[in-house]
């Protein structure tokens, strides 16, 4: 078993089977011989599961927040608000795009153009948005009339559960399964798998090279949303309180354990002490608490491993020459895996921690000297995942945002959607979500000539 642990409390919750590589062979079976029959129901018939599974995530909202916030410490609000709308709201968008007539085929002169299923999807999801990630996978393969097998995080397990009991009612047997385990183990067997026609991976950049090496053996598509260091650019024409107030905001969302999170804030080099000294001051109002309390606004990072780690960047960064303007590496408070919401300024392009995910509520205040050094510093790490810009002039914040080499940018704090493709370039994977193109990635095309 796999014990799991509230990362507030430091307390033993729960445990989970560890699964194995014969659990993987036995789910991949059932789900092999599910695919014929599954893939030849109608689309209205996906259509009623898609709708079924959007219904009863919303019947048991508040059993996902509890339970996301226990198992993994984000913020009971941010659940509320957040962890639990953002999945029903995919699910309800891929109905739609199926309602729209996408299975309908396409006229190409001579040729109709047919989207179908790819058979055997394995799904390996992460611990930080765990229903939001399980959803923006399994959903839209199911959907598309792929079987399907999932590897939640062993982290955040009985969010997984709880959708695993809203698919299991709605589906055949063996369309979906649900195994246990650790990535080492569960993970690399369901990459490797030779049955299994394509991995969908979310996590870190390490890992998805890793599950691209097994999964190549047998040529499986392979989708990976891995990575990020995004950059927000302020203009120097930005309302500056307003955009260090939003991108703190964003860089600490989810106490600090988000992919696409902007935790590279770059500004004018004359306005670097001001917005420095706005960002401390935010950040101060970001006070460790209890992720069960409904006024908190970071609670702890996941494991003692992942806290750990965030407070070895910090150190990195004092030693590098950073400025340390708020927080720091002391702990918060006496129990739990906290991480005190830090704010550095003076940051360069060469330190470490502006390079490397750190995965945790850490700002790097960086100045610029002009808008095409702007631009080259954001597009200076591996990763392009996402990024935000901010102007008075929408048009050049328009211009600035389609230098960039990242998949996704807001615009002067433009609203996430959930409709639109979410995915990232270079380092940061390959393949995109929600939508259309999140259900693009679970199809095969095929033409027939008359």
């Amino acid at each position: 078993m796999i014990e799991v642990v509230n990362p507030a409390t430091e307390e033993v919750i729960g445990s989970v089977p560890a699964g194995t590589p014969a659990d993987v062979d036995t789910a991949v079976a059932a789900a092999l011989a599910a695919f014929p029959a599954w893939s030849q129901t109608s689309v209205d018939e996906r259509l009623k599961v898609v709708h079924a599974i959007a219904d009863g995530l919303e019947a048991r909202a508040d059993e996902l927040a509890t339970t996301m916030s226990r198992e993994m410490g984000t913020p009971l609000t941010f659940a509320q608000k957040v962890q639990v709308p953002n999945p029903i709201a995919i699910a309800r968008g891929v109905a739609a795009v199926l309602e729209q007539g996408y299975f309908d085929g396409e006229e190409i002169g001579n040729s109709l153009v047919l989207r179908e299923p790819i058979g055997v999807v394995g799904a390996i999801t992460p611990w930080n948005f765990p229903l939001q990630q399980m959803v923006a996978k399994v959903v839209p393969a199911l959907a598309a009339g792929n079987t399907v097998v999932l590897k939640p995080s062993e982290l955040a397990p009985f969010t997984a559960n709880l959708l695993g009991e809203v698919i299991s009612s709605v589906v055949p047997d063996g369309v979906f399964s649900l195994v246990h385990g650790t990535g080492p183990v569960v993970g690399e067997a369901l990459a490797a798998h030779p049955d299994v026609d394509m991995v969908s991976f979310t996590g870190s950049t390490r890992a998805g090279r890793r599950v691209s090496e097994l999964a190549s053996a047998t040529v499986k598509r392979v989708a990976l949303e891995l990575g990020g260091k995004s950059a927000c650019i302020v203009l120097d024409d930005a309302d500056l309180g307003r955009a260090v107030k939003i991108a703190v905001a964003n860089s600490f969302m989810n106490n600090g354990q988000a992919c696409s999170a902007w935790t590279r804030l770059l500004v004018p080099a004359a306005q670097h002490d001001e917005a420095l000294a706005l960002a401390a001051a935010a950040a101060a109002k970001y006070t460790s608490a209890d992720p069960a309390e409904a006024t908190t606004r970071v609670g702890p990072a996941v494991s003692a491993a992942q806290r750990d780690r965030v407070v070895g960047y910090i150190r990195r960064g004092v030693e590098e020459g950073a400025v340390l303007a708020q927080g720091g590496p002391d702990a918060p408070l006496p129990q739990g895996f906290y991480v005190t919401p830090t704010v550095f300024g003076g940051v360069t392009a060469d330190m470490t921690i502006a390079q490397e995910e750190i995965f945790g509520p850490v700002l790097s205040v960086m100045p610029y000297a002009d808008e095409d050094d702007a631009v080259r510093i954001a597009n200076s790490t591996i990763y392009g995942l996402a990024g935000g810009v901010f102007s008075a002039d929408t048009d050049r914040a328009m211009r600035v945002a389609r230098r960039l080499r990242t998949g996704q940018v807001d615009i002067n704090g433009g609203a996430f959607n959930t409709s639109a493709p979410f995915g990232g370039y270079r380092q940061s994977g390959n393949g995109r979500e929600f939508g259309r193109f999140g259900l693009d990635e679970f199809c095969e095309v095929k033409s027939i000539q008359r």
